[in-house]
């Protein structure tokens, strides 16, 4: 077939036009825990190296409120208190000034006391009203969208009750005709993964690729985020359906201690403990099923990773900001930095 110089040109522009869009959008998700607080903590984050800011964590009661007078009615902040939603308005308004997606995430690893029971909230007589009320709280605050983070034995009981995918389902019409995001994090074992029938409702998925060992599970001897099990989890979802530009790979900022260390760090901790050099590692100490050692992701492996979220997937996914470092060491810099090298890549490439 013959083609044209000036047919080979438009189609040269429109190859090199998708690749760049391709690392245009390369997603960066950081989690921010309201239990840390927001209005404390927001102004201490880069927006700039992130794309979508999910706040965590935000449940209904058991009377399926989610807004209490003043306050959101389960979603705490510091010392347990209940979040202001004055203090939610601000947040919001300062990720959309720095052009940042914002999300509220629903559930999390343990439902609070406040928090009523999914698996009776979900249940077919009272499903449409907690999509209702997830949907007005999206509209009242100018959320972009909501992450479900539905986990383990209670993912597995509503799951089973065939009330998982009925949901988000509904949850994602509604969203969508409104224009906005449904994304979800799910584990990669058995009893935490979200069921293969959900993935083509939810505009991305951030797969926990860590917590494989920690304080009181697993057997200690390994790390609990290792390249290798990235690489093994991505191909498990690729396997089970999950396309590239909707698969986000998650990266823990933290790290878990063994024998006579603590049993949870913030990787800033680790390097105001043990130094700076310690951020081109993965580990304190020798590794092994009796030994003291912290097994966390440093430097290098968040590089590894990234490279690997880009081309495999649609970015990387921070559980969770408050916990990394800053300057040189950041974390987040080093993700970011990853991100334009490729986009640097790619612009050379599309020039020669």
């Amino acid at each position: 077939m013959h083609i044209t110089s000036s047919r080979l040109f438009l189609f040269l522009i429109l190859f090199f036009s998708h690749q760049q869009s391709i690392f245009a959008e390369t997603k960066v998700i950081g989690y921010l825990p309201s239990y840390k607080g927001l209005v404390n903590n927001i102004d201490k984050i880069n927006l700039s190296k992130i794309t979508h800011l999910n706040i965590a964590f935000l449940n209904p009661t058991k009377n399926n409120d989610l807004v209490n007078e003043e306050y959101v009615a389960c979603m705490t902040t510091q010392l347990g208190k209940p979040l202001a939603l004055t203090e939610l308005q601000t947040t919001v308004k300062k990720a959309h000034q720095a052009n940042v997606k914002i999300l509220a995430s629903l559930g999390g690893a343990a439902i609070p006391k406040c928090g009523g029971n999914w698996d009776t909230l979900l249940q077919k007589d009272n499903r449409n009203q907690l999509v209702s009320n997830f949907v007005k709280f999206v509209d009242d605050f100018n959320l972009d969208g909501l992450d479900i983070d539905l986990e383990g034995k209670l993912l597995t009981s509503i799951d089973k009750a065939g009330n998982y995918v009925p949901f988000i389902k509904e949850l994602s019409i509604a969203l969508k005709a409104r224009d906005k995001l449904l994304t979800a994090a799910t584990g990669s074992y058995i009893g935490g993964m979200i069921p293969e029938a959900s993935l083509p409702y939810f505009d991305f998925v951030n797969i926990m690729s860590y917590d494989a060992i920690g304080p009181s599970w697993g057997h200690a001897g390994g790390e609990h985020s290792t390249v290798t099990a990235a690489q093994e989890q991505i191909a498990l979802w690729k396997k089970k359906g999950l396309v590239k530009n909707k698969l986000v790979l998650g990266l823990p900022f933290y790290g878990y201690g063994f024998g006579k260390y603590a049993a949870n760090y913030a990787y800033k901790d680790i390097l105001s403990e043990f130094g700076e050099v310690k951020a081109m590692t993965d580990t304190v100490g020798k590794v092994c099923a009796a030994c003291d050692y912290i097994t966390f992701n440093g430097i290098n492996t968040i590089k590894t990773k990234t490279n690997l979220a880009i081309e495999q997937g649609a970015g990387v996914m921070v559980w969770e900001l408050t916990h990394d470092a800053v300057g040189k060491s950041s974390l987040l810099n080093t993700i970011d930095a990853v991100i334009q090298s490729h986009r640097q890549m790619n612009n050379v490439t599309s020039t020669e």
